[in-house]
């Protein structure tokens, strides 16, 4: 047994940030349906999550068939879903401590890939516990993927969660590496398979619309300097999305942020091959004899 004390302040405030999220993601899911607008639903669960108690911990990620992350509606978007694969990546905040999930709305008849990211958690999480290493996870994540037929996404991996840090360490990656952490009581992190039909790496796309604080910094520019108001006061260093700015023209406010180097942008992930992807996370914490999944379904 570990000298971890699980029923502490932190580990409570996971646990409430994914009860929140849990219910949110379940409820989101169920409202993507085709002809729906991706704006409606990333606006409808952010404010679901204030309604619960929480903040959002990043910005809605609605990632549709190639993309794989970092993609969220822009201020003004008319996007209505089809007949497509729908990745849908949220996170919750209590008082800057974490919780965060992603489940795939199959709309477009890949069956088996949904099923193939699905599968590979479960197993991750049936040999998480103390001691395991982060690379026997991804070993695990990979056969599984491989037993579908497709590639897991070796280039994004899963990560630790800190207080108002969205990925530290350790990586959890999606593949078998000889080199890697080793799990220990206590630690919360969020272990998200990603499996493709395409050749397993993303590589970066040109539209950015999600943020984040790089440094505190001092600008001219009066809307750049009201922008980086809220940024440090309501977003801290948690990303952020463009539509949440309380500004006039908020994209030209981040452009001299960003060319400020204040903050830095995401840029949309896409499979480099343009094949299809799909992704399940959860955010789990590592008990002395296994793991609890913070973000389960209720």
């Amino acid at each position: 047994m570990s000298d971890v004390d699980f029923s502490v302040e932190k580990y409570e405030k996971h646990r409430h940030a994914g009860e929140i999220l849990a219910e949110v993601r379940d409820e989101a899911a169920e409202r993507v349906e085709v002809g729906v607008s991706h704006l409606e639903i990333a606006e409808w669960a952010e404010d679901r999550i204030r309604e619960l108690g929480g903040k959002p911990a990043f910005p809605v990620n609605i990632s549709i068939d190639e993309e794989a992350a970092h993609a969220t509606p822009s201020i003004d978007d008319e996007a209505t879903f089809g007949e497509e694969l729908v990745n849908l990546d949220i996170g919750v905040s209590i008082d800057g401590w974490l919780a965060d999930t992603a489940v795939t709305v199959n709309l477009s008849g890949h069956d088996e890939l949904t099923e193939a990211s699905e599968e590979a958690l479960d197993a991750a999480l049936e040999i998480v516990e103390p001691g395991v290493e982060t690379g026997e996870i991804g070993r695990v994540v990979e056969e599984t993927i491989d037993g579908y037929g497709f590639n897991p996404v070796v280039n994004l991996t899963g990560h630790g969660l800190g207080q108002y840090e969205q990925h530290t360490e350790p990586n959890i990656p999606n593949r078998a590496v000889s080199q890697s952490a080793t799990l220990s009581a206590g630690d919360v992190v969020a272990i998200e398979p990603f499996a493709t039909d395409g050749a397993g790496k993303v590589r970066e796309g040109s539209d950015e619309e999600i943020f984040a604080l790089d440094r505190e910094g001092s600008v001219r520019n009066r809307r750049a300097r009201q922008a980086l108001e809220q940024i440090t006061e309501e977003f801290k260093t948690l990303p952020f999305a463009t539509r949440w700015l309380d500004v006039k023209r908020p994209s030209m406010a981040l452009k001299r942020l960003k060319r400020n180097d204040i903050v830095h942008g995401y840029p949309v992930l896409k499979e480099e091959a343009g094949k299809y992807v799909s992704q399940k996370e959860h955010t789990i914490i590592v008990t002395d004899d296994g793991c609890e999944v913070t973000t389960r379904s209720r």
